[in-house]
């Protein structure tokens, strides 16, 4: 009886991370850039040795579940706002630097621009450019003091990044091009952090592929998400039952044991 306890656990453990992976994923289906996330599982051999009290190492593999980031590319949205930036190329991404020198990639470009005349992420961290951060006050006379209303200037932003406001050049677009996307490390919903393991380059002009005034939204299908959380409640709760009913016959067993005792 322990066993069909343990089995329906094994059965539950993954089928919550499922719910939780899928609910994240419809949470950010209007997340600009977001890429979707799937889960697989693994070493279940070690894990069910783990709830069967086998000796090895499989409680260190234990839940025997991971996750992983789907890279397709999302809708492309037209917008008209001339800071808005979308990547043709899929393996493309934007470099952006936090106040704290910490660089990371993302397909998200709603930029924005500061009273400083910075180009900035959704998040706040600078847009790199092939020479450092990008300012499009820079080219301005100093007694311009507010410049982060864009649509006082005439902002021009060509496919390979090169930025122009008012017909004066402000810098271009770093992108950065990764070969093996699998090794990205996600730390928000449209940031993503190199590894060790990550191969990248800096792409050049011609293979930027941008489009001004696009955005690339989320690649979740929202329909597909919702209906495979309404499956992985329908089994989550048959697991449910199951530990329910073995857990009456396990506590009517015991009653009768301690009454013909």
């Amino acid at each position: 009886m322990l066993k069909e306890l343990y089995t329906a656990a094994m059965g539950m453990v993954p089928q919550q991370t499922r719910l939780e992976v899928t609910a994240n994923n419809i949470a950010n289906s209007n997340t600009t850039g977001f890429k979707r996330e799937s889960v697989f599982e693994r070493n279940l051999i070690d894990a069910q040795n783990h709830f069967f009290n086998a000796p090895g190492s499989a409680q260190q593999n234990d839940p025997p579940v991971g996750s992983y980031t789907v890279f397709d590319k999302g809708g492309y949205q037209q917008t008209g706002n001339t800071l808005d930036v979308a990547i043709e190329n899929e393996k493309g991404f934007f470099l952006v630097e936090t106040a704290d020198g910490t660089q990371n990639l993302t397909r998200a470009g709603n930029f924005t621009i500061n009273n400083e005349g910075d180009l900035l992420s959704s998040d706040g961290s600078y847009v790199m450019g092939t020479e450092g951060k990008i300012n499009v006050k820079s080219q301005f006379n100093d007694s311009l003091n507010d410049v982060s209303d864009s649509k006082s200037m005439d902002i021009k932003i060509t496919p390979n990044g090169e930025i122009y406001a008012n017909q004066l050049y402000s810098g271009t677009i770093q992108i950065v091009s990764v070969n093996n996307l699998n090794s990205l490390n996600r730390i928000s919903s449209s940031n993503f952090s190199p590894t060790e393991d990550t191969i990248a380059e800096f792409a050049p002009m011609e293979e930027a592929q941008m489009r001004q005034g696009w955005l690339e939204g989320s690649n979740v299908d929202v329909i597909k998400e919702m209906v495979e959380m309404i499956n992985l409640q329908r089994q989550f709760e048959i697991g449910s039952k199951v530990i329910t009913t073995n857990n009456e016959t396990l506590d009517t067993s015991l009653r009768l044991g301690r009454i013909q005792a």
